[in-house]
């Protein structure tokens, strides 16, 4: 095969030329096209190569590739061409402030550039980056990004503090039948711990020396000829009888029948259980043992433990739904009667006591229970969703719109949460729009902006036309 090569050569620049040769094979004579590099010309140098498929890869110096293909050069004046700006730009009335990373990294350029996969920079114009503390996104952004405002309003924020518990028995509504002389038990009544009883019901039967003995006395007293007739004498007698506390109904029918009984009937003092049963017939019971403990069951405590958190959020009288584990889907109501004074150490918590009826005797002491108090006072505030808040820790903010896609981080001092809703206490006035969904993208942007900002005003300013475009002087 014969061939004549080199009948002409174009060049492409970059470091390129395109050269056509003439083949000949078997008396048939054909021209073919080839890109090679161009022949450096002897009055300039490169000033680098680079990789000839185009892939981010430089040398100082010739070089070959792993398939064996020459490094291109790249000249001063291939620089500047890539460096002018497109006629579009170049002729737009917005002054260009610096170039971005098209990646977002924090990297910006006085002039324009490409990074290492081959992507131009970004221009950042004249008003883009505005001074007034708003962050500007585009509508497509907005859009792309969910972005959702809603204007502040007033409404009830009800806040429910949530707390565990056990139901107690009210102090006040207990009993215990204890005797304070020396007596013997006679008789029992059909009374078991866990009877309920009605008030007066008789319990047992009791003989005591000392009772006798004063009933006696107090009867010789008033069925006496010489001062039964006189009422203050006989009231030291009946006064001895009431400190051994004789039920009032037995001295009462002493009175009534002028016999003094051998033994007497106690009965309970009032409606309720019989939580203790100590007494056994013929025992002998010394003064002060208790024979009988009494509780009314009608009205219960249930103490809970509220967090130290809100302790701030609940008062006395606030109402409070109770629910028994024992029985899901019934719920308690009752009243804050009494918050404790005092702090748990290990728990944090304070202890509250609330104050429930029970007519069904349904709850019983040490029964877990757990609380909802309702903190909600009644009157609007300003509020937002808790959705809207940008919290660090040391810090809250909102996004508040402004309009047009600007956005303005403003900081704001926060009150109750409940119901998906937060108290603005102050940074917020009433029909101002907040962003409530995608805002921590907008504070991603605006923080990026800021960093960008900084390395834009920290880089040197840009040099003069000449050097922009890559020309020597």
């Amino acid at each position: 095969m014969k061939t004549l090569r080199l009948l002409t050569t174009l060049a492409l620049g970059g470091g390129l030329a395109l050269g056509a040769y003439w083949s000949s094979n078997g008396g048939r004579w054909s021209v073919h096209a080839e890109v090679t590099p161009a022949a450096a010309p002897a009055d300039r140098t490169p000033l680098y190569y680079r990789d000839p498929g185009g892939a981010p890869l430089w040398s100082a110096g010739p070089k070959k590739d792993d398939r064996g293909r020459d490094y291109l050069p790249v000249y001063d004046d291939d620089k500047a061409a890539q460096a002018e700006p497109k006629p579009a730009q170049a002729a737009s009335s917005r002054k260009i402030l610096y170039y971005r990373n098209p990646m977002g990294l924090p990297d910006t350029s006085p002039v324009p550039k490409k990074d290492p996969m081959g992507m131009n920079y970004i221009p950042v114009y004249e008003g883009d980056d505005v001074d007034d503390g708003t962050v500007k996104l585009s509508p497509g952004k907005i859009q792309r990004s969910g972005v959702k405002s809603e204007p502040v309003a007033r409404r009830s924020v009800r806040a429910l503090v949530k707390a565990p518990g056990t139901i107690q028995l009210d102090e006040r509504r207990v009993s215990v039948i204890a005797m304070r002389a020396e007596s013997f038990v006679q008789k029992i009544a059909d009374v078991t711990t866990g009877t309920r009883v009605k008030a007066g019901q008789p319990l047992m039967e009791i003989y005591s020396s000392a009772v006798a003995s004063a009933a006696a006395e107090y009867l010789a007293t008033i069925t006496s000829k010489t001062v039964g007739g006189v009422e203050m004498y006989g009231r030291g007698s009946r006064q001895r009888l009431v400190n051994l506390d004789v039920p009032e109904r037995v001295i009462a029918e002493m009175e009534k029948t002028h016999v003094a009984p051998v033994t007497i009937h106690w009965s309970a003092p009032r409606d309720g259980i019989v939580l203790e049963r100590n007494a056994i017939e013929g025992m002998r019971a010394n003064p002060g043992d208790v024979l009988f403990r009494i509780a009314d069951t009608s009205l219960v405590w249930a103490l809970v433990d509220v967090a130290e958190r809100d302790l701030g959020n609940i008062a006395v009288g606030q109402s409070v739904a109770v629910r028994a584990r024992s029985f899901p889907g019934r719920s308690f109501t009752g009243k804050i009667a009494v918050i404790y004074p005092q702090v748990n150490r290990e728990t944090r918590t304070v202890r509250v006591r609330i104050e429930l009826a029970n007519p069904e005797a349904v709850l019983l002491p040490d029964m877990y229970v757990d609380a909802d108090v309702d903190t909600a006072d009644g009157a609007p505030v300003v509020a937002i969703q808790d959705s809207a808040v940008l919290d660090t820790g040391t810090r809250q903010a909102v996004l508040v719109d402004k309009g047009d896609g600007r956005f303005e981080p403003r900081e704001v001092k926060l009150g109750r949460r409940g119901g998906g809703y937060i108290e603005v206490r102050d940074g917020l006035a009433e029909g101002e729009a907040v962003v409530t969904s995608a805002n921590f993208l907008i504070d991603a942007e605006s923080n990026l902006k800021a960093a960008l900002k900084g390395f834009a005003e920290a880089a040197p300013q840009a040099p003069d036309a000449g050097h922009a475009t890559g020309e020597r002087k």
